[in-house]
């Protein structure tokens, strides 16, 4: 996916993201566009990954420089993750909340999950998954990782079983819909018409991957917590005190 082939395929079809809306005076505002997700906590909320955030913070600077802004619209800084298991958005979780008991439920049964995990992860080394360089997908550019052990990998493998194959999550009609790929999304497309050559996005593409990968910026992120939480349109993750974590 950080390959210059990838960049000059995956340019040919970037579209505009629904999830925010070109206001009269230009500016974008992010879209309604409600759900539930597992994700490790926004950098706002962080205690750790602080310097890693920081490096990752300056590079979506530097890709938005690059890109300009009517291409990319950023996600604010504070609401950096990695989503761990998507749950349920936008006109899915419009249908399943008009069953009053809906949330009630599945922050219960994401809960049970948690802690069938728990006791599997416990005591074990730590979980570290590293940057590998810019991901473009049809709608949003972000950094793609990968994990620096075998560890890293079946440790969030099995928390994505726990959630994806328990029944009674599944009867809330939550289910896997995409291969796990961590990513941490720096930003949304929005005017694509601005894009006037794409073999010269593909390049600068590159080229800013090469730079992340010789920087020395720490490429790290430490995965220690998983926490279910809310959102209403893609700038803020936000949960209650009692909502379920899982620490790794």
């Amino acid at each position: 996916m950080t390959l210059p082939e990838a960049y000059k395929s995956q340019v040919q079809h970037i579209q505009p993201s629904p999830k925010y809306d070109r206001q009269p005076d230009g500016q974008y505002q992010p879209a309604a566009f409600p759900g539930y997700t597992v994700i490790t906590p926004p950098w706002g909320e962080e205690t750790h990954n602080q310097e890693f955030y920081d490096c990752l913070q300056a590079f979506q600077q530097q890709v938005g420089q690059q890109l300009g802004s009517s291409l990319l619209v950023p996600v604010p800084p504070d609401s950096f993750h990695l989503t761990l298991a998507d749950l349920i958005w936008n006109s899915a979780y419009r249908h399943a909340s008009e069953n009053p008991d809906f949330e009630v439920q599945l922050r219960d049964r994401i809960s049970q999950s948690f802690q069938q995990c728990q006791a599997q992860v416990a005591g074990e080394p730590p979980i570290y998954w590293q940057v590998l360089g810019l991901i473009v997908m049809p709608r949003a550019i972000g950094v793609c990782l990968a994990p620096k052990d075998e560890g890293s990998h079946d440790r969030i493998l099995r928390l994505r079983r726990a959630i994806y194959q328990s029944q009674d999550v599944i009867a809330l009609g939550i289910e896997q819909q995409y291969h796990f790929t961590a990513h941490i999304t720096l930003g949304y497309f929005g005017d694509v018409s601005a894009v006037s050559d794409r073999e010269a996005l593909s390049n600068t593409l590159t080229e800013l991957t090469q730079q992340w990968q010789h920087s020395g910026s720490p490429q790290a992120l430490w995965v220690h917590r998983a926490e279910l939480r809310k959102f209403d349109d893609m700038s803020r993750y936000y949960r209650e005190p009692d909502w379920a974590i899982l620490e790794f």
